[in-house]
């Protein structure tokens, strides 16, 4: 049964989908802004949603740190920059493969 566990590198902008310690796929990501960065830690995923629609795109992976997800976005070309209140934002069809693979539960690692 696959381990699977999310890394996301804000130096980088990459999120990694591993299974135990190997790097199944890197994604390119959006992050937050300066005043507004992604919070660093361990998460959990507690909830998801396909379409919640707006900023949010194709697909909501709710974080255990209330207001704060891995989501799809409307403006593709932000992915990349630090852009967002603080979420992860990935390509649509990105986070909709992603959220396919990973289960609720599944542990999220935010780091420098």
């Amino acid at each position: 049964m696959p381990d699977y566990r999310i890394i996301v590198d804000l130096s980088d902008r990459t999120l990694y989908l591993l299974d135990g310690n190997n790097v199944l796929r890197g994604f390119p990501v959006g992050i937050g802004k300066m005043l507004t960065q992604t919070p660093q830690g361990e998460y959990t995923i507690i909830n998801k949603a396909p379409n919640p629609g707006g900023p949010f795109g194709a697909y909501w992976m709710g974080l255990s740190r209330p207001h704060y997800g891995i989501h799809g976005t409307n403006d593709p070309s932000s992915i990349g920059g630090e852009v967002s209140h603080g979420c992860i934002r990935m390509f649509n069809q990105d986070v909709v493969q992603l959220a396919g693979i990973v289960p609720i539960g599944t542990r999220v690692t935010i780091r420098e």
